[in-house]
Parts: structure tokens; C-alpha cells; sequence
């Protein structure tokens, strides 16, 4: 290899001689395992000379050593760019080619590529310009082994299609599309991700006087500031977003004591304002629901009211007096949650019984909406334990319901349910063990569809005291549709985990976490995950909270927000997204 500098830029030129010694093992990259990425980007900054027609450069290839195949590519021809990949799903296999036309690099001039790799997509952004999407038959295989393969710079291990140019960064990143990341500086031609060390110190002064502007942009998360710290009523066990119809955004918090009660606050001036306070008995959480032009709040109680009933409410919108008035009672106990949902056109509320008295293994109850008496009527009973939590979603023509199993009277390592639709009531679809579940999130990303439980605490009567309660893995599942069931995909070291949050910022996806107490104190950090693709999720943020027990994300005409609730001090806290 040898330095040059050009345009003020300096890049390698690779020699031609000896392709077999600007090789290196695939395992020295693929330390911890021997499959290449499913999802990924390459990036790559070189500078083409003029290339003869027909002729074909190699930039890089991925050769197994017994085999003159490629198996992974990436070459370029006078206007195209071709992406090759062996699939090796059937017997011999077969290499696909993927072509980007009218991609013109040899101009001698500096050049930033991003290919994106993802399923049957793949994309191209040539200097943080709109990308050139292509879409093929054939996918970029899930489990391609690197076994016994050799990464090789600028050739495909022979001297014929060896790069004559020079290269500046080639990186292969796992995970999303990688543009949001490139796509930062002023001089996108010579972006940089990952630039060795003798190939940097560019000058100050820009190689060029052009100051391009990106027009593929989309949102990045990059920090979180404080933005409003919500003096509550009590400490708060949950809190509810949601909007009225040409009313307003409201946020509704489930306030531990009685009297004051709980709160609903209304988004005024871009603040957070008190609006409406509701009676309620060491409340746990809200939920928000509409039927045809009805607007229904419901709370669930954990405690008796002062005359020794113990209802959970659900409240109504008057439009009239433009608050929300007491419509219905149920009797519940020690309600942890409620769901609301529609199946097949009819409206269904599900509450979530803790207990009764000391016994924790008691049914919590489903109710069906009567549109002739304007009530919501027992429709199913479920037996649960110590349950905290319900989360209703749908897959295709499926409804499905998971109920957080919290603890049996002896021990939180409990088997949590889900539950599918079929011939009109839940029935059992399947069982995962859990460790003091308290909350399930559904989320999907892409076509995938993934199902998060927050494990709050490891505990069994009949077992030795771990070293830690509260210091243990809350995992991530994901729906393998061919054998009709969730299966583990990621475990993420949580600290007594009571709620996660899944949402997005343009095309990057989260999940926060409400950690709560790590065995010694409240305050501990919660953590936003971003998702990485093949990577899964990765912490991104961390986020000092006081016995945190409930996030929200929301979105208003000023910007995209987090909500987080505290059960150990009477103040909640909205973070502001700051974005790129």
C-alpha cells in the first residue's frame, strides 16, 4: 500500500502485484460469530480513476478459501455499481448480482458511497444524495457463514479487476441504514465514519468551495433536555397521553393518595397545566378509550374508597361541562391496569385484579360493551397472579391479549400468558416464564413483530436470596411466524424494570425502560435502547429518574417528548427530543 494525497485528501493506492497480501481472515473481523450480518451497510470513500469500458474494479470481496466464488462484493463498472452475494440456500448455490445504474464514479474526483443492505432492499446514497432503492428476487441470505473465509481490499484474489484507484474508508457497519450517520458534514464527498489513522489530518481549509445541502434528511435523536418538571399531587404509579378531538392533548396522572386524588392536566402553551381533579384510591394507571363518538377514561383503584367499597371508575367526556364525569363502576381488586380494545367490531374492557386480600391468584375480568344498556358487562373471567398488567395487540386476522403474571404468593418466577381470540374468548396461545412481570410492549419494526416484558424482581421463598433482587434481565421476543410462537430474541440487564416505551424518531426506533430501585436506591438511571438491526437494541441514552415506574412517549406541532412518572417523589418529568 502506498499514501497519496489528492484534492487535499489523502487515500490509499493499493498495489497490484501481490492480491493475496491485502487479505485477512473473516474471523479477525467476526470475532464472536461466524454468520454475516443480515442487515448492514458498507461504507466506502474512494477516488475511481477513468475505468475502461467493460471493465470491471473490485472495491472489496468475501472469498471462502476452497472456492473461487465470491461471496460477498462490491464492484464497479463505467456508470454502474454492482453488489454481488452468494445464497446458498439451495444445492450449489448461486451468486446475485444487484445494480445500481447511472452511478457515476469515475471522475476522478472524491466520492462517499452507502449501501444499505436489508432483506430484498438495498440502497445506495452517493454522496448524501437521494438514495437509489433497488428491490430483487432473491434476499441477502439471514445465515451466510464466514467460515473459512478471507477478506480481501480491492480484488477478488487474482490481479485481473484489481482497484486502480485510491480508498479512503471502507467500513462495514451492522445494523440500520447507516446514511443518518455519514450524512453530517459539509463535505460529503470525504464523510467519515471510520478513517485509519495515517490517512487523516485533511486541511482546514475545504478541498472545494461548494457547500452542498442534504436533501435525504430525516430526524436523529441526539440528546434529551429537561423540559417541564410536573409538580403532581402524590407520588404517581402511571400516567395516560392522549387527545381529544378538538380539545386538546391531555396527560392523566394515577396519584397515590386520597384526598387530593388524581390529576389531568391539559397541554397549554406548550406546558403541561392542571385542568381536572378526579377522586381516586392510591390509583395505579388510566386508560383512554372512545366508543363511536364516546369518550371514556377509566382508572384503576388499588385501595377502598372511605366507605369501604372497592370500585375502579370509569369516566366520561361531557362535552357540556367539557370534564370528565363518573359513568360506570365496577368492583375490581387492588386493580393493577386496564385495557381497552375492539374485536370483530365490539368493544371489550380488561381490568387486571391484583388481589383479594393476601390471596394473589384470582381471575381478572374481561367486559363486553352492551350498546343497549350503554354498560360494560362481565364477558370472561382469567385466572392470573398477582397480575400487574395487560396488553391486548393484533397480528393479521389474530387479536391477542398477554397478561403480567407478577406473583403467586411464593414466588415471581411465574409463567405470564398469551392468550388468543378464537370462537369468542381468549384461549390459552402460550406461556413464557418471567421474573415479576410488570409490564408487556408490543412494538414492530418493519414487518417484524416484537413483544418486551419488564422483569421487576427475582424472588422464591423456597430458594436461596440471589445476591441481587432487582438486578435482572428483562428480555425481548420476537414472533417466529413459522413455528407460531414468540421466541427469545434479546435479554437487556434491567433494575427492577416496571414499564418499557417503544417509539420512533424518523427512521430510528427505541425502546426506554422505567428502571425503578437497583437494591439500594431509587435513583437509578432508566435507558433508551436504539435499535441496531442485527445488533438488536443498544443503549443510546441514559437517563437519571427517581423510582421511576411509567414513560409516555407524545408528539406535539413543537416537537416529540418522553413522559416519565415517579412512585417515590410527587414530580414527573417531561424530556424534550432534541433532533437532527
Amino acid at each position: 500500500m502506498r499514501v497519496f494525497q489528492v484534492q487535499g485528501v489523502r487515500g490509499f493506492q493499493l498495489a497490484a502485484s501481490r492480491p493475496h497480501a491485502l487479505g485477512f481472515p473473516a474471523s479477525q473481523l467476526f470475532i464472536h460469530c461466524d454468520r454475516f450480518p443480515e442487515e448492514f451497510s458498507i461504507i466506502v470513500t474512494l477516488r475511481v480513476l477513468s475505468v475502461p469500458a467493460k471493465r470491471n474494479e473490485y472495491i472489496f470481496t468475501l472469498m471462502a478459501e476452497e472456492s473461487p466464488s465470491v461471496l460477498v462484493g462490491l464492484r464497479y463498472a463505467p456508470n454502474k455499481l454492482h453488489f454481488l452475494f452468494w445464497s446458498q440456500e439451495h444445492a450449489g448455490g448461486w451468486q446475485t448480482r444487484v445494480t445500481f445504474p447511472n452511478v457515476s464514479l469515475s471522475d476522478n474526483q472524491w466520492h462517499t458511497l452507502v449501501l444499505a443492505v436489508s432483506g430484498q432492499s438495498f440502497s445506495l446514497t452517493v454522496d448524501c444524495s437521494l438514495p437509489k432503492d433497488v428491490v430483487v428476487e432473491t434476499p441477502f441470505p439471514a445465515s451466510l457463514s464466514v467460515k473459512r473465509a478471507s477478506f480481501y481490499l480491492g480484488n477478488r484474489r487474482r490481479r485481473k479487476g484489481m482497484f486502480t484507484g485510491l480508498l479512503r474508508q471502507l467500513v462495514l457497519l451492522p445494523g440500520a441504514d447507516a446514511t443518518p450517520r455519514i450524512c453530517t458534514s459539509m463535505n460529503f464527498k470525504v464523510a467519515t465514519l471510520s478513517v485509519p489513522t495515517v490517512l487523516q489530518d485533511l486541511p482546514a481549509k475545504p478541498a472545494s468551495n461548494e457547500v452542498l445541502k442534504y436533501p435525504y434528511v430525516k430526524q436523529r435523536l441526539d440528546y434529551l433536555e429537561e423540559y417541564q418538571n410536573l409538580v403532581t399531587n402524590s407520588e404517581t404509579m402511571g400516567v395516560e397521553v392522549f387527545t381529544i378531538p378538538k380539545v386538546g392533548l391531555f396527560a392523566a396522572t394515577a396519584n397515590r393518595y386520597t384526598p387530593p386524588g388524581s390529576a389531568i392536566y391539559k397541554w397549554t402553551n406548550g406546558k403541561f397545566v392542571p385542568y381536572q381533579n378526579i377522586p381516586t384510591y392510591q390509583a395505579q394507571s388510566w386508560k383512554y378509550f372512545t366508543i363511536g363518538k364516546k369518550i371514556f377514561l377509566a382508572v384503576a383503584n388499588f385501595e377502598q374508597n372511605d366507605r369501604g367499597q372497592e370500585f375502579s371508575v370509569i369516566y366520561k367526556w361531557s362535552r357540556r361541562k367539557e370534564k370528565f364525569i363518573t359513568y360506570q363502576r365496577i368492583t375490581t381488586h387492588s386493580a393493577r391496569d386496564w385495557e381497552a380494545f375492539v374485536i370483530e367490531g365490539e368493544a371489550f374492557l380488561a381490568v387486571v385484579n391484583h388481589r383479594e386480600g393476601n390471596n394473589h391468584n384470582i381471575d381478572s375480568v374481561i367486559y363486553r360493551w352492551n350498546p343497549r344498556t350503554g354498560l360494560f358487562e362481565t364477558n370472561q373471567t382469567i385466572p392470573t397472579s398477582g397480575a400487574y398488567d395487560w396488553e391486548f395487540f393484533t397480528i393479521g386476522p389474530y387479536s391477542f391479549l398477554a397478561v403480567a403474571n407478577t406473583f403467586n404468593g411464593t414466588s415471581t418466577k411465574i409463567y405470564s400468558h398469551i392468550y388468543i381470540w378464537l370462537s369468542g374468548s381468549f384461549q390459552l396461545f402460550q406461556s413464557i416464564l418471567t421474573f415479576g412481570a410488570a409490564d408487556w410492549e408490543v412494538f414492530s419494526i418493519g414487518d417484524r413483530v416484537f413483544l418486551a416484558v419488564a422483569n421487576s424482581h427475582s424472588y422464591d421463598s423456597g430458594m436461596p436470596a440471589p445476591s441481587n433482587f432487582y438486578a435482572i434481565n428483562s428480555s425481548i421476543y420476537e414472533l417466529n411466524i413459522t413455528a407460531q410462537m414468540f421466541v427469545k430474541f434479546q435479554d437487556l440487564l434491567t433494575y427492577s424494570a416496571l414499564d418499557w416505551e417503544f417509539f420512533s424518531v424518523g427512521d430510528d426506533s427505541f425502546l426506554v425502560v422505567a428502571n425503578s430501585f437497583d437494591g439500594f436506591t431509587f435513583s437509578v438511571n432508566s435507558i433508551i435502547y436504539r435499535w441496531q438491526g442485527y445488533e438488536g437494541f443498544v443503549a443510546a441514552h441514559h437517563l437519571p429518574t427517581v423510582g421511576c415506574r411509567d414513560w409516555e412517549a407524545f408528539h406535539t406541532v413543537e416537537g416529540s417528548y418522553l413522559l416519565y412518572s415517579s412512585a417515590k417523589e410527587p414530580l414527573s418529568k417531561v424530556l424534550k427530543l432534541k433532533t437532527t
